[in-house]
């Protein structure tokens, strides 16, 4: 389940509006089985199961309908597409859900075959690692990305004021007045930012600005932190192999090294061979006569 893991991940935030509900949710769905995420903005809900969950829900729900888990999960995959990812094209299919102390249903009710399909998606409180991954984490990498972006157009900017000054000093007159402009002045420019635009700019609302104007920025940022997350992991085991590897001398087997049982048993050294056969020296350990600093 590891690749339904990662493909949820790469997945951007829709906007769904339910009734009175409004959610942000995503959804990854294969032939192995389906992962959903959905946050009203005051919690993070989460399922994820495989194809043997499918068919036993599938049977309770659906009790003329036979049919593999990969119709299944093809037909669930079709009925959500529209609703998560192309707009324009209503789904067929019926959506609710219903938020409880233990968990969020989101029911579904469409046609497979020309026989009515029901299907209940029971989401519990994700878990705090998973909000990390797929909110905390990503909007940070968001934040700085943006925080960059903006600093290499304020950079922009005053290369451009310093091209149009060039040209002035050289003699040149703008034909248009209407166009001028002052020089660029970062700090003026955020606090004004501050005090008039900021309001607007981070009302959060009902999280449709978000899912409308970012995702892929934040596809793009979860696709690096996986790219990044793999690198490590794959630095770590390669190091981790090269630290427990064998390490011989001409290929022959290492000897037994036995530990000393006290401080006071005499200790073994290994030196080299004088014939075919290896010997062992016994080295006494020699205590130093301590020495003062004058000595």
């Amino acid at each position: 389940m590891e690749e339904l893991e990662q493909d949820l991940l790469l997945q951007p935030w829709a906007w769904l509006q339910l009734a009175e509900n409004s959610l942000l949710a995503k959804a990854s769905i294969t032939k192995h089985g389906y992962a959903l995420l959905i946050s009203d903005l005051q919690q993070v809900w989460h399922e994820q199961v495989d194809t043997s969950v499918v068919s036993q829900r599938a049977k309770e729900l659906n009790k003329r309908l036979t049919a593999p888990p990969a119709a299944l999960l093809c037909h669930l995959d079709e009925a959500l597409r529209p609703l998560f990812k192309d707009s324009a094209h209503p789904s067929k299919a019926t959506f609710s859900c219903d938020r409880g102390e233990e968990g969020l249903i989101l029911r579904v009710q469409s046609e497979l075959s020309g026989l009515p399909f029901n299907w209940h998606f029971h989401c519990i409180p994700a878990s705090s690692s998973l909000v990390s991954q797929h909110l905390i984490h990503p909007l940070m990498g968001v934040s700085l990305a943006l925080q960059s972006h903006v600093r290499e157009l304020a950079a922009l900017l005053r290369m451009k004021d310093l091209e149009i000054q060039a040209y002035q000093e050289s003699g040149a007159v703008l034909s248009r007045s209407r166009l001028k402009t002052e020089p660029f002045e970062e700090n003026s420019f955020l606090e004004q930012f501050m005090a008039e635009k900021l309001p607007e700019a981070c009302a959060v609302g009902d999280g449709k600005p978000f899912a409308m104007s970012l995702q892929s920025l934040y596809v793009a940022v979860t696709k690096q932190q996986i790219q990044a997350r793999q690198a490590h992991k794959g630095s770590g085991e390669t190091q981790a192999s090269s630290s427990t590897s064998p390490r011989g001398t001409d290929n022959q087997p290492e000897e037994p090294v036995s530990l000393p049982s006290t401080l006071s048993e005499p200790e073994y050294e290994p030196v080299a061979a004088s014939g075919p056969m290896h010997r062992a020296q016994l080295v006494k350990s020699k205590r130093k006569k301590p020495r003062g600093l004058f000595s």
